[in-house]
C-alpha cells in the first residue's frame, strides 16, 4: 500500500515538473495611455529618475525607502537604488537608452524578495495634439519564476501597477502642460515699435 502511495506522488511530482518546465520562458507586461500633454513633457518626467517620486505607483508604499540617484541627472547612465519594505523589496534601475521625446529603455534588476533582471521601456508616439505612452516589461522566467507563474504571472502582479502609473503620470503631465501654456500667453506690456517702420519715439515739433 505504502509503496503504490510514493509511486502516486512520485508521478504527480513527475506531472508537475512538466507542467512547470513547459510554462512560458518569458513574459511580457504592457500598458498603454493618451495623455493630453506634449510628448517632451511626458518625457521629462520618465527620463529622470527625480520626476518618478511624483507619479510611480510604488513611491509612496513605504515612506522609510531608501533611495539612491546615481550617474547624471537624466539621461543615459542615470540610477537609481532603491531598498524597503516587502511591498517594494530591493534593486536598481538604469538609464540605457534615451530618444528624446520618443523613448527612455531601463535595465530593471530585482534583487528582493525575488532577484530577476527585466527590460522596461516606455514609448511615446505624438497623437491628436498629445502623446500616446507605452509601458512595457519584458524578461524570461528561470525554473522558479514558472513555477510561480502556475499561481500568479507577472501580468497580475504589475498590471494594475502600471495603470495606476500612467495615471498619475497623466495628471502630473497635463497639470505641467497647462502651466506652461498659461505662462506662454502671458504677454509683456510695454509698447514696442515694428522694425522697418521709420517710426520714431522723438516728439513732433507741435507736442514741444
Amino acid at each position: 500500500m505504502l509503496r503504490r502511495i510514493l509511486i502516486g506522488i512520485a508521478a504527480v511530482l513527475v506531472v508537475l515538473l512538466i507542467v512547470i518546465a513547459t510554462r512560458p520562458a518569458t513574459y511580457r507586461v504592457e500598458r498603454s495611455t493618451r495623455i493630453a500633454a506634449p510628448p517632451d513633457v511626458v518625457f521629462g518626467l520618465v527620463n529622470d529618475f527625480h520626476a518618478w517620486e511624483g507619479w510611480s505607483p510604488w513611491a509612496k508604499l513605504d515612506p522609510a525607502m531608501k533611495t539612491t540617484y546615481g550617474g547624471p541627472a537624466s539621461g543615459v547612465g542615470a540610477t537609481y537604488d532603491w531598498s524597503g519594505n516587502s511591498k517594494v523589496g530591493e534593486g536598481k534601475m538604469a538609464i540605457t537608452e534615451s530618444q528624446p521625446a520618443k523613448k527612455v529603455g531601463i535595465r530593471l534588476e530585482f534583487i528582493k524578495p525575488m532577484p530577476g533582471i527585466t527590460q522596461t521601456d516606455f514609448d511615446l508616439r505624438p497623437e491628436g495634439g498629445g502623446t500616446q505612452v507605452s509601458w512595457v516589461m519584458t524578461g524570461t522566467n528561470d525554473f522558479l519564476g514558472k513555477a510561480f507563474s502556475l499561481v500568479a504571472d507577472m501580468d497580475s502582479m504589475i498590471g494594475k501597477d502600471f495603470d495606476k502609473g500612467l495615471a498619475a503620470m497623466r495628471t502630473q503631465a497635463e497639470a505641467e502642460a497647462k502651466r506652461r501654456a498659461s505662462a506662454s500667453a502671458v504677454v509683456p506690456a510695454a509698447a514696442t515699435v515694428p522694425a522697418g517702420t521709420g517710426a520714431s519715439l522723438e516728439p513732433t515739433p507741435a507736442s514741444r
